[in-house]
């Protein structure tokens, strides 16, 4: 199929839009409804193109368009628009602008990397429509049809909607930023930065305020030795981030007293019982000796670590395994474990969102996670951890959050 004609041939009118919002490409319909040229469209930023009415002291189609297709570009999903007055510049006649209105949806084209590539720009011209059905047209003594007046007043409140949408958006990303803020605050691991040969990723759930329950912390200790922990609190949002700080610098205080992860990891447990909402709570939490070479860990119902070797073999930490936080009625001392490595070799720790899907056995995810592995575990790990995210389909994210942590032995 030629694509390229099809687009051209469309009767509906298209821009497309890179994400600067430069105009890359059009089609007939659209120079038809807009009366310009390629020429005229072609290189240009939408809003040069298709400025405000400077004589239309309400006009609020640059904020508007601007704002849908900045949510297009954060959220890389379809925004459609409510009715919109958009004047536009008559071509040939400099200063001169014709009222139009339109119906007009915004559509993302992702590209490889998961980022938006395209923006799809499609509009309807229903200015016609508008003007027809406008009361001021008609005689004075003329009354409107039962339907006529119904249709004027869906369009009032298609404005007034809008209008309503808008506020309620713009509340919504103030309190997205407040929420990030936090959440890069409770992430803090000022350990990290020493650490060269170390990646972090942190993905929250698709649809999210961009905050959750997971977490990762490093800890260095005396003697070289460092503690890694990835950690995954039930449910999303702020409650949710919220007791995942509280756990998380509890373990990290826990470490730093105990240095055993299975002692640590008792001591937060028995700390969770006081907590509400950090029941059923799984963490792992993993020493690393680089005198001895030796990873000791402990997991409280979390899925296993993954050691790769340089020659692309791997084994799953998956010898001190325990129920989760505040499971059992019981306190119940928890298992340990030691795995030795060598020099090159890559631990990775990460949470169930990396692994799992709906209605799949987790075997199946480890599996492929794996696999995964093995085939590039001698890439730097800063590659690694954007290769391992690639190659599981998580760029974009996934329906439940992430945290990955990658180490180079």
């Amino acid at each position: 199929m030629d694509y390229a004609a099809l687009f051209a041939a469309t009767p509906s009118p298209y821009l497309v839009l890179d994400p600067d919002l430069v105009i890359v490409e059009v089609n007939q319909a659209y120079l038809q409804a807009t009366g310009r040229t390629r020429e005229d469209l072609l290189g240009q930023h939408v809003f040069d193109a298709f400025p405000d009415n400077p004589a239309d002291r309400e006009a609020d189609g640059v904020r508007n368009l601007n704002a849908s297709l900045c949510r297009v570009l954060t959220d890389r999903e379809p925004d459609t628009m409510a009715l919109q007055k958009y004047d536009i510049p008559v071509s040939g006649r400099p200063g001169a602008f014709e009222e139009r209105w339109w119906s007009p949806i915004n559509t993302p084209l992702l590209g490889p990397d998961g980022r938006v590539r395209w923006i799809i720009h499609r509009v309807e011209d229903v200015t016609a429509f508008v003007d027809s059905r406008t009361a001021g047209q008609r005689p004075a003594t003329e009354q409107l049809t039962e339907r006529e007046a119904l249709e004027a007043e869906l369009y009032a409140r298609a404005r007034e909607l809008q209008r309503l949408n808008e506020e309620l958006r713009l509340a919504h990303t103030r309190e997205r930023q407040v929420a990030v803020a936090l959440q890069e605050a409770m992430l803090q691991a000022p350990d990290l930065l020493r650490h060269k040969d170390v990646a972090v990723r942190y993905l929250p759930a698709t649809g999210s305020l961009n905050v959750c329950g997971d977490w990762y912390d490093l800890v260095d200790l005396a003697d070289g030795r460092f503690a890694v922990a990835v950690g995954d609190v039930v449910g999303h949002g702020l409650e949710a981030a919220a007791v995942m700080g509280m756990l998380r610098s509890a373990l990290s205080a826990a470490v730093r007293a105990l240095e055993r992860p299975a002692q640590a990891l008792e001591v937060l447990g028995l700390y969770a019982r006081s907590v509400e909402g950090a029941a059923n709570t799984t963490v792992v939490k993993a020493l690393i000796d680089p005198r001895s070479h030796l990873i000791i860990y402990s997991s409280a119902g979390h899925p296993p670590p993954v050691l790769a070797h340089r020659d692309g073999n791997c084994e799953l930490l998956d010898r001190a395994t325990d129920p989760p936080l505040a499971a059992r009625p019981d306190h119940v001392p928890r298992p340990q474990a030691g795995q030795p490595y060598v020099s090159g070799d890559t631990l990775v720790l990460y949470t169930d969102g990396l692994i799992e899907r709906r209605g799949e056995d987790i075997e199946a995810g480890l599996a492929r996670l794996v696999e995964a592995l093995g085939q590039c575990s001698t890439q730097s790990p800063e590659r690694l951890a954007d290769t391992l995210l690639a190659r599981l389909g998580l760029v974009g994210g996934a329906r439940d959050d992430i945290a990955l942590i990658v180490i180079r032995l």
